[in-house]
């Protein structure tokens, strides 16, 4: 399917009706939904493992695991939700496979910059990563979600099965402890950046392993 297919349907086409559409023998736009919910979903998994190939892994294992249960989806959530709760589920298995194999080692590796990326200041970009990573676990995907990705109080309870007030008190101390560290106009929305190339090959390696699977 060409870029300009794909952007006219992510445009176009609702995620409930993508999924049907892909249940229906349309396999080829699962590759849709994947570069709809990269960026989202690679931010979700790297604020678990605090590192980019880890997230990356654990990015892939997520859409194949969705891919695979797929028909399972009832639509009592959002596909966003339903798409975060496996992240987080592949991003924590991948850290705890990274701990067991190479001990309780936590990196900090920042990709090459993209092209498109050029513009940005790749130092500020990694002072804001730093900071974020250092931040405890319970905090850290709380300010990831709101801050980060900008997704809304509600819809990060829902998908972290927290109470609202709970992501307000989360998100309130993560910052609280950023601020020591952060300059006041330095803008996370930069952080744990996912698109360009490196998002162009996670669709093609993604629909490889999905179009080639055994029947």
């Amino acid at each position: 399917m060409s870029n300009a297919l794909a952007q006219a349907f992510e445009c176009e086409i609702s995620d409930d009706t993508l999924i049907a559409r892909v249940l229906a023998g349309d396999t080829q736009l699962f590759a849709v939904l994947v570069r709809r919910y990269n960026q989202r979903l690679f931010r979700v998994a790297r604020a678990i493992v605090t590192n980019d190939a880890d997230a990356e892994d654990a990015l892939q294992q997520t859409y194949l695991a969705a891919f695979r249960k797929l028909g399972t989806f009832e639509g009592r959530s959002r596909v966003s939700t339903w798409l975060i709760r496996i992240a987080i589920r592949e991003a924590l298995a991948k850290r705890q496979q990274s701990r067991t194999t190479r001990g309780d080692l936590i990196a900090t590796a920042v990709a090459h910059p993209a092209p498109e990326e050029s513009a940005m200041d790749r130092e500020m970009v990694r002072l804001v990563e730093a900071a974020i990573d250092e931040l405890p676990d319970a905090y850290r995907l709380v300010f990831v979600l709101r801050a980060v990705q900008g997704m809304s109080t509600t819809e990060v309870a829902d998908a972290l099965a927290l109470s609202e007030e709970n992501v307000r008190v989360r998100l309130h101390r993560g910052r609280d402890m950023l601020k020591s560290r952060l300059r006041p106009h330095i803008d996370p929305s930069d952080a744990y950046w996912f698109a360009g190339k490196r998002c162009g090959s996670m669709v093609i390696g993604v629909m490889l392993r999905v179009l080639t699977r055994p029947s």
